[in-house]
């Protein structure tokens, strides 16, 4: 097979729901890849099969997303085109989850903030008018559930552990907070799938989300910042140069080798 012919980027029809889907998709694909790249390096081998397990979570919720917006736009897509076979700009994840994983503090802070709004949000899908989408949310609401109880018990003891271990979260905190607003964000597309019932306004999540995260982070002894600047762009396709390099690793068997199996 000849190295040197990769493959060409797939057209995807942007419907309202297929968009909403591919967010979400996106979302557990990028963070459940950013925890596998602590597979063997995790500070203690229970934690290493914790965090491989949080991600083969987030793989799973993704493929089912995937394959029910392959399944609504009808084109010829599967779970796998949508995952290799598409650039940077057509990826709609939360800027958050593309960031790298740095130490072990800015894992744990970046996976507790997304937690607990994921718990939030497919709690409240669980009512989607949407069948597919209503089961989706119901068993990922299980597993968001452990991720934001797993995470929260890390913050703790990062937080009011050593003077080394509370500087470290608290220097994640202060780092990964500016991209936290992206989680609550609409837009036209997603505000007309709320009026029909299939999806919810992430906005009314904001006071509970916020509550939890003060609450545990409170607990931990550290402090939110005050700054209500927040990064945006993800859920448009406008990336931090960080998501390009975990695509040309995520994306490199699959667009060197096209159509191979093994």
């Amino acid at each position: 097979m000849d190295s040197d012919i990769t493959a060409a980027s797939i057209k995807v029809s942007e419907t309202p729901l297929v968009l909403y889907t591919l967010r979400r998709a996106d979302d557990a694909l990028i963070l459940g890849h950013r925890l596998s790249e602590w597979c063997g390096h995790a500070p203690m081998l229970e934690e290493d099969m914790a965090l491989a397990n949080m991600g083969l979570d987030l793989l799973g919720q993704a493929r089912e997303l995937y394959s029910y917006a392959a399944k609504v736009e009808g084109k010829g897509n599967d779970e796998d085109k949508f995952a290799y076979l598409r650039d940077v700009r057509q990826y709609r994840n939360l800027l958050l989850l593309e960031q790298p994983n740095g130490d072990f503090a800015h894992t744990m802070v970046r996976q507790f903030f997304y937690s607990a709004f994921a718990d939030l949000y497919w709690r409240a899908m669980m009512k989607s008018a949407d069948a597919t989408l209503a089961a989706i949310a119901a068993k990922s609401e299980k597993e968001s559930a452990y991720h934001l109880r797993h995470s929260s018990e890390w913050i703790v003891r990062l937080g009011d552990g050593t003077e080394q271990s509370h500087a470290r979260a608290q220097a994640a905190i202060d780092h990964l907070w500016a991209f936290t607003g992206e989680m609550f964000r609409n837009d036209a597309s997603e505000r007309a799938l709320v009026d029909a019932g299939i999806s919810v306004d992430p906005a009314s999540l904001r006071p509970q989300w916020l509550k939890t995260v003060a609450n545990v982070v409170g607990e931990a002894t550290l402090a939110l910042p005050k700054s209500d600047w927040m990064q945006q762009g993800g859920r448009d396709g406008r990336h931090s140069e960080h998501l390009g390099h975990l695509l040309s690793e995520l994306q490199s068997m699959p667009r060197t080798f096209p159509g191979a199996t093994w």
